[in-house]
């Protein structure tokens, strides 16, 4: 696996990788499908998610249900095509048992689409966190064992009102799927306690130029929220810094963890003491998670590493363990239409190292969120901060399904800045 991150860095799309010589042959290899963003805005994601299923990979002995596992990497740039190109590439060429993947919101959405036209295969999600994925028409056979991002945003809405006393704030966001979820669930934690929202700014993937956008920011309000990623999220922060800009900030879960927070130059003079809201934070004094930060660091040297996990390290652990604990239960059985392996997935309860996790009726995470501020530890390193921990979080928000369904999807507009709770 090391070899192939080191491909993944130079732009490689597919490397298969085997278990050790000598493990579980006498059973027939698990072949793993799995996708992730190693080309454009969120490559640095796609690789820290590699690194976080490298992890389970290395955890398991690279076998699962007394099966020797062969991995086949599939490389996606974050939009939907590009996604459902490399899963049919790993379901009708290349004859994968399973797939690991997508990471991004959009990729998420089309490939629950494509799910439903291979009804013999099972899609257990890398990352991607777009509420629609699951909540709108959800595929029988695609399981998400990590929150969408809105349940991510849960807690900060009534964190920064109540606590930080920002009555007003503006939005900065990537016009995508999964930004609007974000915004969805820190909107309505925000505007139910009484905040105000004076303009939702949206932003193309991968915008190299922010400079309008950075113009148009409005001076009356108390903070700007920053749902970017990737190369988008470090683009801003140095041009913001290069205009002289001083507001405060607070951010979506991509936007604050070590994907950004790692990232040279003026970004953190800009980051510290910002909140955010996320499915994990660096500082959890948990065992499990320390163990697991612990894991991380150990597998890879530092300097082809972050200081600690990413969300997306975290969420890819998490869907290659639960993939692995699934089929450990079945005794690597993918028989009947994968019938046996898809009960264990949906009734499991995962003993992840960021909560525990189970699955609702629609397959879709119910786990902890963690409200966070930005800081810099004894290393000079910035970290996310535990500020409150938010348990069993599930889609709707802790509303009912049909008051939930009535907010509308998530888009540009939706949702209205209202009370809803």
């Amino acid at each position: 696996m090391r070899k192939y991150l080191g491909a993944a860095l130079s732009g490689a799309a597919l490397v298969a990788l085997s278990a050790a010589p000598g493990m579980a042959q006498d059973k027939e290899p698990l072949k793993i499908g799995v996708t992730a963003t190693l080309e454009g805005t969120y490559t640095v994601l796609g690789e820290d998610g590699m690194r976080g299923f490298e992890v389970a990979l290395q955890e398991y002995n690279k076998t699962a249900g007394g099966r020797p596992i062969e991995v086949i990497v599939a490389s996606t740039d974050a939009s939907p095509d590009s996604a459902v190109r490399a899963v049919r590439k790993l379901v009708e060429q290349d004859k994968v048992d399973l797939v690991i993947g997508p990471l991004s919101g959009d990729e998420g959405i089309a490939v629950k689409n494509y799910a439903k036209t291979q009804p013999q295969m099972t899609f257990v999600n890398g990352g991607s966190g777009a509420q629609e994925t699951t909540f709108v028409d959800p595929a029988e056979n695609f399981f998400r064992f990590n929150m969408d991002g809105a349940q991510w945003q849960v807690g900060l809405g009534d964190y920064i009102f109540n606590e930080k006393g920002w009555k007003k704030i503006a939005t900065v966001g990537e016009d995508y799927s999964f930004v609007y979820t974000q915004v969805l669930g820190l909107l309505v934690d925000y505007c139910s306690a009484g905040g105000e929202v004076s303009e939702r700014l949206w932003v193309p993937l991968g915008t190299k130029d922010f400079s309008s956008i950075i113009a148009a920011l409005p001076d009356d309000v108390d903070a700007i929220y920053l749902g970017l990623g990737g190369g988008d999220a470090v683009n801003f922060l140095n041009q913001y810094a290069q205009a002289g800009g001083e507001a405060n900030f607070l951010g979506g879960s991509i936007m604050v963890d070590q994907t950004v927070l790692s990232s040279k130059g003026r970004a953190k003079e800009l980051l510290a003491g910002t909140p955010a809201a996320s499915g994990q934070a660096d500082t959890w004094d948990n065992p499990k998670w320390q163990a697991f930060v612990k894991a991380y660091q150990d597998a890879f040297p530092p300097d082809k590493r972050f200081a600690g996990p990413s969300l997306l390290a975290t969420n890819y652990y998490n869907a290659a363990k639960a993939v692995f604990e699934g089929l450990n239960q079945v005794d690597g059985d993918l028989s009947d239409g994968h019938a046996k392996f898809r009960d264990a997935l949906q009734n499991m309860v995962l003993d992840a190292p960021n909560g525990e996790i189970r699955l609702d009726e629609n397959r879709q995470a119910i786990g902890t969120n963690f409200v966070t501020e930005v800081v810099e530890d004894k290393d000079g390193n910035l970290v996310s901060q535990v500020v409150k921990v938010v348990p069993n979080v599930n889609q709707t928000l802790g509303l009912p399904a049909d008051e939930f369904a009535k907010i509308g999807l998530p888009s540009r507009d939706v949702p209205e800045c209202k009370k809803y709770m």
